[in-house]
């Protein structure tokens, strides 16, 4: 599309918030402005951090606090220390705030029924279907990745997870101290990385990359989270760390996995990974796979490409493919 699909973006976000009532001064003929509405509602009757707020909700600090007062003034919340730990602030609901949230969630479930109230009941299915799928579309554009060190409490949860869900998928079970070494140094500057996918501040996905001067680059620890598979997380999450890998002045890419992991198979086949004879001693691991990072050895081409050019000729990322969880099913990778 000339446009890049962006007017579209922009004549749905003005139709949307015209037709829920975002634009007035009382959102739902109420006392308070949208955001104030959508903090009660996010708040929930059993109150939550005010730092998990904010990242929940991607506002600014400054922000997140004018409309905490507001609330306050209002006698519609409280805001305190926790009880564990006096440096974190936790906002909860009062009686009358509870009251509020429950009159705006009757309000908003009229709203709703006004909307779907004057379709017939095909069209009522599909403009339900699309608001699904326009959901998770805007779920998975909202996915971020930043790179963490081991030891951070998203990455080591992140982690924890990748093993757990492992143990239950493969016939064997997984331990990590019977797998290959993998220490944390491993996937820190400059021996490796270590890459979290984030979606509203929680972890939903990781992998690393090990450099191997002279060699291949392998990736390790493929996960993402179920909550987030179906959302493209799995193939952006492999593209990233294999851009990465050319970056470090990798002119290939290696990884193991389980054939237990259908969805990781799937996925790397689907990427342009080509099985190939162990190059490894993983005892969970019955598959092996390499990628040619560079454009040259990808075609077959022949002649010496300097790493600089190496990082200027990766291949285009591959198209999505319906069906795959999350790129990576489960453990995406195992081994170490």
């Amino acid at each position: 599309m000339p446009d890049d699909g962006v007017d579209q973006v922009r004549r749905f976000n003005r139709l949307v918030v015209e037709r829920i009532g975002a634009l007035e001064d009382a959102y739902l003929s109420r006392a308070r402005p949208l955001g104030q509405a959508r903090l009660l509602w996010e708040i929930g009757p059993s109150g939550c951090e005010v730092r998990s707020l904010r990242v929940r909700l991607g506002l600014d600090s400054g922000y997140l606090s004018r409309l905490l007062r507001a609330l306050e003034g209002d006698g519609m919340v409280s805001v305190g220390a926790s009880g564990a730990d006096r440096r974190v602030r936790t906002v909860r609901l009062t009686r009358r705030g509870l009251a509020e949230r429950e009159e705006l969630d009757r309000r908003s479930d009229t709203v709703a029924r006004s909307i779907l109230g004057p379709l017939a009941g095909g069209h009522r299915d599909r403009l339900l279907g699309a608001m699904a799928e326009v959901e998770r579309l805007l779920a998975a554009s909202m996915v971020e990745f930043t790179v963490r060190p081991p030891d951070d409490p998203s990455a080591i949860g992140c982690l924890e997870r990748y093993v757990e869900e492992l143990s239950g998928r493969l016939a064997s079970g997984f331990e990590p101290a019977l797998a290959r070494p993998l220490s944390p140094a491993d996937l820190m500057p400059p021996t490796g990385v270590l890459l979290l996918a984030t979606l509203r501040g929680e972890a939903v996905g990781c992998g690393g990359i090990r450099f191997h001067p002279g060699r291949p680059a392998e990736i390790k620890r493929m996960w993402v989270a179920p909550s987030a598979r179906g959302l493209g997380v799995g193939r952006r999450l492999l593209e990233d760390l294999e851009r990465r890998a050319g970056d470090g002045g990798a002119e290939r890419v290696q990884l193991d996995t389980n054939r237990a992991l259908v969805e990781a198979v799937a996925l790397y086949r689907s990427a342009g990974y080509r099985q190939v004879a162990p190059f490894n001693d993983e005892r969970y691991a019955d598959l092996w796979f390499e990628k040619a990072l560079l454009a040259s050895e990808q075609d077959g081409m022949v002649g010496p490409v300097s790493q600089s050019a190496g990082s200027a000729r990766l291949r285009s990322p591959s198209r999505p493919r319906r069906g795959t969880p999350g790129g990576t099913g489960s453990g995406g990778q195992s081994g170490g």
